[in-house]
């Protein structure tokens, strides 16, 4: 298995999840060092192989000896997860080229690349691909439209995916609401009082809803399952 920026936050839990329910698990980070030392350290005493490498998820080439490396080292690759990407908060009316460039070459081409260069190991492995879509794909936030429109584009492929990859791969996206990750404030406050399940979620709802779509049925393929305590409703 491989998870994309899982050094830290959503993308290290969901790989100790996977490495607790008993797979080898390959990271990428692409500047925090120190943090995935350490989750791989913590991946470890699941006694399962594991590694990590730098990758920029942007770069096609070091994208495709990332993807090599793990099947060379694992012998297969039968999952891959895309969770590597950005959030920036900003006004539409102020968003640079540049900004909105950088906000999809993570969020959206790097998921289309890793996947690219994924397919011939996951198509002989029977695999699956679960992206880390996102509620501001499906509901527009003001406040992060570049955002809110590279995550849809995720979505939208996710589907293409999953459509242009069967029967082998299932794809499956699933998209968090606001997650938590032990930060407090007025803001989570807020939202945790909007939200139908009166919390906001931690970042091992997530890793539960990837494992699901890892080990569940093949057969599921091209949704998208929001993780959001029904604020999106």
């Amino acid at each position: 298995m491989l998870v994309t920026g899982a050094a830290r936050r959503i993308g290290r839990t969901i790989a100790l999840t996977m490495a607790g329910a008993g797979a080898d698990v390959a990271i990428t980070y692409r500047g925090s060092g120190a943090e995935a030392e350490q989750t791989v350290r913590e991946l470890a005493e699941h006694g399962h192989a594991v590694f990590a490498l730098r990758c920029d998820v942007r770069d096609p080439l070091q994208v495709r000896e990332a993807v090599a490396a793990v099947a060379e080292e694992f012998g297969r690759l039968d999952v891959l997860v895309n969770n590597a990407g950005m959030f920036e908060t900003a006004a539409l009316e102020s968003v640079t080229v540049e900004q909105w460039d950088a906000m999809f070459e993570t969020n959206t081409r790097g998921p289309f690349l890793m996947a690219q260069a994924a397919h011939p190991h996951l198509k002989a492995a029977r695999g699956r691909i679960i992206n880390i879509g996102s509620l501001g794909g499906l509901h527009p936030w003001a406040t992060h439209g570049h955002y809110c429109t590279s995550k849809a584009a995720l979505h939208m492929l996710s589907q293409t995916m999953a459509k242009a990859f069967a029967p082998e791969i299932s794809v499956n996206c699933v998209a968090p609401g606001m997650i938590a990750n032990g930060e407090v404030g007025p803001a989570y406050e807020h939202f945790a009082q909007k939200t139908p399940m009166q919390r906001n979620g931690a970042a091992e709802d997530v890793a539960s809803a990837v494992l699901f779509f890892a080990t569940g049925p093949h057969f599921i393929t091209g949704q998208l399952l929001s993780v959001d305590g029904g604020l999106g409703l």
